[in-house]
């Protein structure tokens, strides 16, 4: 078992808040242990507390079992190295902005609308529907959206 096949595994594992963003594209994958016995797989959460954790294990639990049957998967979160906002690859950020929800800025004032890619939006509120997104409205577009926090 070959560490890339693991990790075009996971590319198929969306977030449960965002299905149309790959854990792999959000930047969540840490560590990968493969070998013929087994497949360990180290995530890191965007938020520490974030309610989908358990989900986003189970998923990946049962997309490499079915994968991979007959080897040990152990799924875990890894705490020892932070996510940060960087992680998220460009394919992720361009999932957000079809999910309509905008990719971190550099702060929570320099934020792209992901309806017309103005900025011109301005903080609602700093808690969205989940702890690792904001609410925005586009003073161009008139639109209001999330977008994640940058950490």
């Amino acid at each position: 078992m070959q560490t890339e096949v693991v990790v075009e595994m996971l590319r198929e594992v969306g977030d449960p808040e965002i299905p149309s963003v790959s854990i792999v594209d959000l930047g969540m994958v840490g560590r990968i242990q493969a070998a013929e016995e087994g497949v360990q797989v180290d995530l890191m959460p965007t938020f520490v507390g974030c309610s989908a954790q358990r989900i986003i294990q189970e998923r990946v639990v049962e997309k490499l079992r079915d994968a991979f049957p007959g080897s040990a998967v152990t799924v875990r979160f890894d705490l020892s190295e932070p996510w940060t906002s960087e992680r998220i690859t460009e394919a992720g950020r361009e999932g957000l902005r079809k999910a309509g929800i905008a990719p971190p800025g550099p702060t929570l004032d320099d934020v792209e609308c992901p309806y017309c890619g103005q900025s011109s939006a301005v903080l609602h509120n700093l808690f969205g529907a989940t702890s690792c997104r904001s609410l925005y409205y586009c003073s161009h577009c008139k639109n209001p959206f999330e977008a994640f926090k940058p950490l």
